[in-house]
């Protein structure tokens, strides 16, 4: 990172950077993997196993990690704000996030809290990402009606919004009784709590994470990533018209590393058709293949897929095509094993992290 660009994230976080950067960040949502009997490993190691992947994604000096929240018996993290909590206490510089926290089944000033904790056990790397979710077991879980689904996230924004402020809040609405005064503690020690809204693709979604000047991620996790093109250019034009300081733009998508492109292919395929199918069969979808698969993993599809050099290629044409300033790679797939995602990580902060950096300084020292 250039100079001014540390001076920048010194005071705002998700500022954005140069031209010639991005940022590299990890995010898992503790897919449960399986043991030697091929029987589901407990969630408990699985946990474990993610701190381990933390640690090192923290010691290869990778910009950030975040895991998703879900309840449902093929993802190992529900509380999201717990593990990183911990994390916090075995990692010095990786920022921490969440990817996503659930905000519509969710209480929003007790989300700025539990957040605003991880921030000061951190040092003040805490960061979170907010959601509707992709899937809606929390909503019978937590007693709550999918009838309400938009209006429960748009009054748990607004009401987060004010939360985050640490200033009294005002607000009222039809999710819970209204709040006239209070604040929410703790407060953060020397800045806004940077939070983010994950979007799956819709100017709506676009539009309002503008509206409240957030930072925007994209989960771009089929088709080509060149496609988001009109909705980053949306969130710019809105961002201006809203008299927002521009924020961070980032990309979220599936990948794997390995040595070679080969190997990387043959160990993510078998775990990554299975993972895609369930959740298409629940979905609708109908059944996926190795051609999909293949296909996706091209230089302009949605999976990272390969050797460090093809990953580092692949990033530096999603910088070139969109001018996103972060990339986060949903390393863990389905039930990859875990020897499998620490070579990956290991691979993507000492390999493709340099190559990338070597590839953007090029294409800046001699445009097209």
């Amino acid at each position: 990172m250039s100079d001014s660009s540390q001076a920048s994230a010194a005071v705002n976080p998700t500022a954005p950077v140069a031209p010639n950067e991005i940022l590299l960040g990890l995010n898992t949502f503790g897919d449960i993997g399986r043991d030697e009997q091929d029987q589901p490993l407990p969630p408990a190691q699985v946990l474990r196993q993610l701190l381990a992947q933390a640690e090192l994604a923290d010691a290869v000096g990778l910009h950030s990690f975040g895991v998703g929240e879900h309840h449902r018996a093929d993802f190992a993290v529900s509380a999201p704000e717990v593990f990183l909590a911990a994390a916090a206490t075995r990692t010095e510089k990786i920022r921490l996030g969440s990817a996503v926290t659930v905000l519509s089944s969710d209480d929003p000033i007790r989300v700025f809290q539990r957040f605003a904790t991880v921030d000061a056990l951190s040092n003040g790397r805490a960061e979170v990402m907010l959601g509707r979710g992709s899937f809606i077991e929390s909503f019978p879980l937590f007693g709550l009606d999918l009838d309400d689904y938009e209006m429960l996230f748009e009054e748990k924004l607004e009401l987060f919004d004010q939360a985050r402020s640490q200033k009294p809040m005002h607000w009222e609405g039809r999710s819970r009784p209204g709040i006239s005064g209070l604040r929410a503690f703790p407060t953060l020690e020397k800045h806004l709590l940077p939070a983010w809204i994950g979007v799956g693709g819709t100017p709506e979604s676009v539009i309002r994470c503008a509206h409240y000047g957030y930072p925007i991620i994209f989960a771009i996790i089929g088709g080509q990533p060149r496609a988001f093109a009109p909705l980053v250019e949306l969130y710019r034009e809105a961002m201006s018209k809203y008299g927002h300081p521009m924020q961070q733009i980032a990309t979220h998508s599936p990948g794997h590393v390995a040595e070679t492109d080969e190997q990387a292919k043959e160990e993510l395929f078998p775990h990554w058709i299975v993972s895609r199918n369930k959740i298409g069969a629940e979905r609708g979808w109908g059944p996926g293949s190795r051609d999909d698969f293949e296909k996706m993993c091209e230089p302009e599809g949605a999976l990272y897929v390969g050797s460090p050099e093809t990953v580092a290629q692949k990033i530096a044409l999603l910088k070139q095509n969109l001018g996103v300033d972060r990339f986060d790679l949903k390393y863990s797939n389905g039930t990859l094993p875990h020897q499998a995602m620490m070579r990956s990580i290991e691979l993507f902060g000492q390999e493709v992290a340099p190559r990338v950096a070597e590839l953007l300084d090029n294409n800046s020292a001699n445009p097209a």
